[in-house]
């Protein structure tokens, strides 16, 4: 299943704001491959959200200047990071590591979901990632797409996306999703039948290149797709 072209639309209708600089942003993908078809996690958004409200979203959101700082189990696999290194702006090692970080961090803070290995220094309660004796783990993440929001659009982010399988989830911290939290409920569902719902565009459109990642074996060193304007238009390049 080959990605059609993204289109737009929605993002077209925004096209008003003043422009801003994108800010560096996350994602996570959880997959189910343990049997066919296989399955991906999407959370519901809150429906008073002010950003796509009721949406079906991958959970992710804005990497932070802590994320450069916290101390890993493993690194990535080095031909993720070398793909993490290429393309506009000046990507260090240590903010392509943070990319990673704010990817896991984001999917524990909005579903609870962690991703990392035990150091040993585990409290009674759990209440937290690092309360669970849980050390971020890259090594696994594989990066799917990179994407910069259109310019004059109310909110812009250059993401990454990663993916990894749902086996690589080591722990779950309770009571994360609720009726007054950002993301109200967990969903998992089969690609095709999430490419048939309303979706955001580059969620559409990622969820087509995860799909044919999936084919191809989930390489490390296969090429990434890059989303972004490029004078009047929206395009597709490839790190």
């Amino acid at each position: 299943m080959t990605a059609p072209p993204i289109t737009l639309v929605d993002f077209s209708r925004e096209q008003k704001h003043p422009n801003i600089t994108p800010r560096d942003a996350a994602t996570l993908i959880l997959i189910d491959r343990t049997a066919r078809p296989w399955k991906v996690l999407f959370g519901r958004r809150h429906p008073h959200s002010v950003f796509m409200p009721n949406a079906l979203v991958f959970p992710g959101g804005r990497v932070d200047a802590g994320d450069r700082r916290v101390a890993l189990a493993d690194g990535f696999n080095p031909l993720v990071e070398r793909k993490l290194l290429i393309g506009p702006g000046r990507i260090t090692p240590s903010r392509a590591r943070a990319f990673g970080v704010a990817a896991i961090r984001e999917a524990y803070e909005e579903t609870g979901l962690c991703i990392g290995r035990f150091n040993g220094a585990s409290t009674t309660h759990h209440a937290t990632f690092a309360d669970a004796g849980l050390l971020p783990d890259l090594s696994r993440l594989n990066l799917v797409a990179r994407a910069i929001t259109p310019p004059k659009v109310v909110r812009r982010f250059d993401a990454r996306f990663f993916a990894i399988d749902a086996d690589a989830i080591t722990h779950r911290i309770a009571d994360v999703i609720g009726p007054d939290t950002e993301l109200v409920e967990l969903v998992w569902l089969p690609i095709e039948e999430a490419l048939a719902g309303k979706l955001p565009p580059i969620t559409r459109q990622v969820l087509h290149d995860l799909n044919d990642r999936i084919e191809d074996g989930m390489r490390p060193d296969a090429p990434v797709p890059f989303y972004r304007f490029r004078g009047a238009r929206f395009g597709r390049d490839w790190l």
